[in-house]
């Protein structure tokens, strides 16, 4: 099995009937029943495939035995996606090459969540820059239901901002172009700490 989460994701949901399992419980079935209903599995395919997600953790039952989507085992995936993110620069935090940038950076960003926005207009757009590149791919569509999940990861232990605020400076700071419900970053998108002070 491997160890790697995202490995783990892939090798679990390669297989048809798990997914439309996995996706009839997020729908709201909550038993075994509903699930066969809905995902138009067999009985057996249904048991095999709850068996196997509720294994890997990403299904679980309640008490009563009413089936869910284990939300908190994607948040921890999440985190721990995004602490890689960061723990790829030296001293577990982000690493741009530059040590002022790194001492702003760490800062205000910590275990992939951004603590608070800075108050110093050059720092924050840095730290929104930094986001940008760690959110969102160049060239890279983004529907804006993703790109608010994508920026309630890093808000979430903030009472400072929220996504919708998060979206809207990367939007005004062009780190985010916007075109009829759809986000991209542009190519040449990128943190600068030497960016005007408007």
């Amino acid at each position: 099995m491997a160890t790697d989460p995202t490995e783990q994701l892939v090798r679990l949901f390669a297989e048809e009937s798990r997914v439309r399992a996995f996706a009839a419980v997020a729908l709201g079935a909550g038993s075994a029943e509903e699930v066969a209903r809905a995902a138009g599995l067999s009985p057996k395919d249904t048991a095999l495939a709850l068996l196997r997600l509720r294994e890997q953790g990403v299904v679980s039952a309640a008490d009563d035995g009413e089936l869910g989507v284990a939300y908190d085992l994607f948040r921890q995936y999440a985190r721990a996606a995004a602490q890689r993110g960061t723990d790829s620069g030296a001293a577990g935090g982000p690493d741009s090459g530059d040590a002022r940038t790194d001492i702003v950076l760490r800062t205000f960003v910590r275990d992939g969540r951004l603590v608070r926005l800075p108050a110093q207009w050059t720092r924050k757009k840095l730290v929104l820059g930094y986001i940008a590149e760690q959110t969102f791919e160049p060239g890279v569509e983004y529907p804006e239901r993703t790109v608010n999940e994508r920026l309630r990861a890093w808000c979430e232990d903030s009472d400072d901002i929220d996504h919708v605020t998060l979206r809207r400076y990367l939007v005004d700071l062009h780190h985010l172009h916007r075109s009829e419900g759809i986000y991209r970053r542009p190519a040449e998108g990128g943190y600068d700490g030497a960016a005007d002070s408007a």
